[in-house]
């Protein structure tokens, strides 16, 4: 009776692909997840390399590196690869790897779709980086690809927008798998509220991406037409409104920033009570919270355009659902102290990068409190007072939990351990840089230097040197990183098979408060287990 499941599990093993051919007609989430992170990791190199030409722009007054319109395209290309090539396909690759382990399911539901949704990414990425080098250069719209400014650019123009739709399509693809997956294939007694957070905060961010590409779709499709059709969308002359593109993209664009965010709170409330030796506090009230942000990141869009002559009630709707929005977050917050609370801490790699981010997305998280604040943003808008908050949030936010998560899990995914001395020189030199870079920008900002621009009035000279320097730093210690983890795969030490647990053991791995783990139990004992404790 054995033979033919031998046979069969032999001629498996034959026609497995093997070379080039096994990351090509991929359909193992591991491989996928894997492709998507290097790919990542590609996009965020290029995207770091414009973002230290605009430093190297912007190390002193009057220095003419580039003309504003090579400038102005750089910070398109930076924005634009770093938010739809590198932190969210980091994050789809980390979901890709972990999602299945973590509900028990042998793999993501739509393995062909999987494959497919990795593969848009490398044509997508190629075209969105070569508008940068046809005549004329890439737009210079910056990522919110305001008209008039994004319509200028000739041929690079209709290169964008497409690489916008593969980009995006992928990401649709990519979101209904993760929720197939998570809705149909738990193990069983893996209810909905016994789910590591990871998961639901993927679940949730899912949903919000289902709703929201298509509304950048159609806001990049209405652009072209203008373009090329001649309709009058955004065109003033033609009876159409700027201002539509803006309330259209910010529809999208507000939920955006938590599709960046709400899968680095899923890691973080894994990284916390791993090493606290607790559970996480709240499981339950984090659910809700993240759930809670997502909705009211659709109502809040409007703040992003305060000084567009918006009527009194809507700005005072505006700022209210914005104040509104900093309170689950404030839970958040609050429950991953309280687990650290009294824990047994230790601060390997990704502890260190777990609690940077809890500092450090606070301060972005009350730079945008005072952003809500209408009157005080007439003065804040524009300047540099609001990069230095989006970029607390999303660098020391959404980049720093990508790191630590790939800290966490690296021994699990490659059955070894890394250079701790090495990973920790990583993190000290990024924590300390990154603060350089980013926090003399709100001094800028408070002081009145505006966004988007490639020379400025000599007295902010001196606080541009200190962020650039900052940058350059920070740009060089990231070089650390992927020579961590290619030491690591090649020849590190073989990893426990718990490499967390130290001397005092991880009772409290799962932060959901399932009693047992279902791949190690059968269902039907594990249910009576499950009974006869409670």
């Amino acid at each position: 009776m054995d033979q033919p499941y031998e046979s069969t599990a032999h001629a498996d093993h034959e026609h497995k692909p093997h070379g080039w051919r096994r990351w090509v007609f991929a359909t193992n989430h591991k491989d996928i997840g894997t492709m998507y992170l290097i790919f990542a990791g590609v996009m965020f190199f290029l995207g770091g390399a414009a973002a230290m030409a605009i430093r190297a722009q912007l190390f002193k007054s009057g220095m003419e590196l580039f003309d504003p319109g090579v400038y102005n395209s750089l910070v398109t290309m930076h924005a634009l690869l770093m938010i739809f090539g590198a932190v969210m396909p980091a994050w789809v690759g980390l979901a890709n790897w972990m999602i299945p382990m973590q509900i028990g399911a042998p793999d993501m539901a739509l393995p062909r779709l999987n494959n497919l949704s990795f593969w848009i990414l490398p044509f997508a990425g190629t075209l969105l980086v070569s508008s940068f080098f046809v005549p004329g250069g890439a737009p210079a719209g910056g990522w919110t690809m305001y008209p008039p400014l994004m319509e200028q650019f000739g041929a690079s123009f209709p290169m964008v927008v497409f690489a916008i739709h593969l980009l995006g399509i992928s990401s649709i693809l990519g979101a209904i798998n993760i929720v197939v997956t998570i809705m149909n294939l738990r193990a069983p007694g893996m209810s909905l509220l016994r789910m590591p957070l990871f998961v639901w905060a993927w679940l949730i961010t899912a949903y919000l991406l289902i709703a929201v590409m298509p509304v950048l779709a159609g806001a990049v499709t209405m652009l072209l037409t203008d373009h090329f059709f001649g309709t009058s969308f955004f065109n003033a002359a033609g009876g159409g409104s700027p201002v539509m593109f803006m309330h259209i993209f910010w529809f999208f664009g507000h939920p955006e920033v938590y599709i960046l965010i709400l899968p680095a709170f899923g890691v973080i409330s894994e990284i916390i009570p791993t090493f606290s030796r607790k559970p996480l506090f709240g499981y339950e009230a984090m659910v809700y919270a993240t759930a809670s942000i997502a909705f009211l990141s659709f109502i809040v869009w409007g703040h992003h355009m305060f000084t567009v002559g918006m009527p009194v009630a809507a700005q005072l709707f505006f700022m209210l659902s914005t104040m509104l929005i900093a309170v689950p977050t404030g839970v958040k917050v609050f429950n991953w102290t309280a687990t650290m609370w009294r824990g047994s801490l230790s601060f390997e790699p990704p502890m260190l990068f777990a609690v940077a981010f809890l500092f450090l997305f606070t301060i972005g998280g009350f730079s945008g409190l005072m952003l809500a604040l209408v009157p005080a943003d007439y003065q804040y808008h524009g300047t540099y007072f609001v990069v230095a908050h989006f970029h607390y949030v999303l660098v020391p936010g959404a980049v720093f939990a990508i790191i630590g998560a790939i800290y966490y899990w690296l021994p699990k995914w490659s059955g070894r351990m890394y250079d701790m001395r090495l990973a920790k020189w990583h993190f000290w030199l990024s924590v300390i840089s990154v603060n350089v870079l980013f926090f003399p920008q709100h001094f800028l900002g408070l002081a009145g230097m505006p966004r988007r621009i490639a020379d400025y009035a000599p007295q902010f000279t001196d606080w541009n040197m200190v962020s650039s320097i900052g940058g350059f730093v920070f740009g060089a210690s990231q070089l650390l990183f992927p020579y961590i983890i290619w030491r690591c795969v090649r020849a590190g030490k073989p990893a426990e098979a718990r490499p967390w647990d130290g001397a005092r053991g991880l009772e409290w791995e799962l932060p959901s408060p399932a009693p047992y783990h279902s791949w190690q139990t059968p269902p039907s004992e594990a249910m009576l287990a499950h009974g006869a404790e409670h």
